[in-house]
């Protein structure tokens, strides 16, 4: 069980990590939102707990950073008491918020709640092919040095796929996640984009390797 605990205040650093190895937890540290993202991308902790003043980028930053790739359990721990912060947090993407200071039993519940609501997936912040590869936390795409520039819309319809390699993803599901609710029914807009996508990123758009079409049914991303 592997908890990421990000603060800039030593002394907290240093009391979590303690009271966490002792609870049998292993401990990664990082003093700014920066380190803390590249942290999580490497060791891919079971929790990660979140402070909102870093020195480089607000928490909710962060927030959003891990959400790009992963459904980890955040659990925000700030000096911040106000309602509308929590909300901001929440709405961002974070498990659970606990004000400072707190006791270590009301954290270790905390952090045991998290873990019974989350699901477990084993996601990649990186997803690779031969050809090109999608950085699901940078949000980018490069082939070889060069990135590839895709419109919003464009990474929206890669970036589900990526998440779900190797499955089949239904043009409904894919026209609510991108379009919402109300374009279940638009494929056309689907067969647009998808020409797009494999212009700029199959060898042979007209034989795609990895944006693969299921006739009727959906697309599949395979990593080849």
């Amino acid at each position: 069980m592997r908890i990421l605990v990000v603060d800039d205040d030593a002394q907290i650093i240093r009391a979590m990590r303690i009271n966490l190895r002792a609870r049998g937890y292993e401990v990664d540290t990082a003093f700014d939102g920066a380190t803390a993202l590249r942290a999580a991308a490497k060791h891919q902790p079971d929790v990660v707990l979140l402070d909102l003043g870093l020195p480089d980028m607000e928490g909710g930053e962060v927030i959003e950073g891990l959400r790009g790739w992963t459904s980890v359990p955040i659990i925000v721990l700030s000096a911040r008491h106000s309602a509308s912060e929590k909300v901001r947090s929440l709405d961002a993407g974070a498990d659970d918020y606990v004000t400072k200071p707190f006791g270590m039993d009301e954290l270790m519940a905390r952090i045991r709640a998290a873990q019974r609501r989350s699901v477990h997936v084993e996601e990649a912040p990186v997803v690779t092919t031969s050809a090109f590869t999608v950085d699901l936390g940078a949000k980018r795409v490069t082939r070889g040095d060069e990135e590839v520039r895709l419109t919003p819309t464009e990474w929206h319809i890669l970036e589900v796929l990526a998440r779900n390699a190797g499955r089949l993803v239904s043009q409904r599901q894919l026209l609510h996640d991108v379009w919402g609710p109300n374009y279940q029914s638009e494929t056309n807009y689907l067969r647009v984009y998808m020409a797009q996508l494999r212009r700029k990123l199959e060898p042979d758009p007209a034989h795609p390797l990895y944006l693969i079409t299921e006739a009727g049914m959906g697309y599949r991303f395979e990593k080849g």
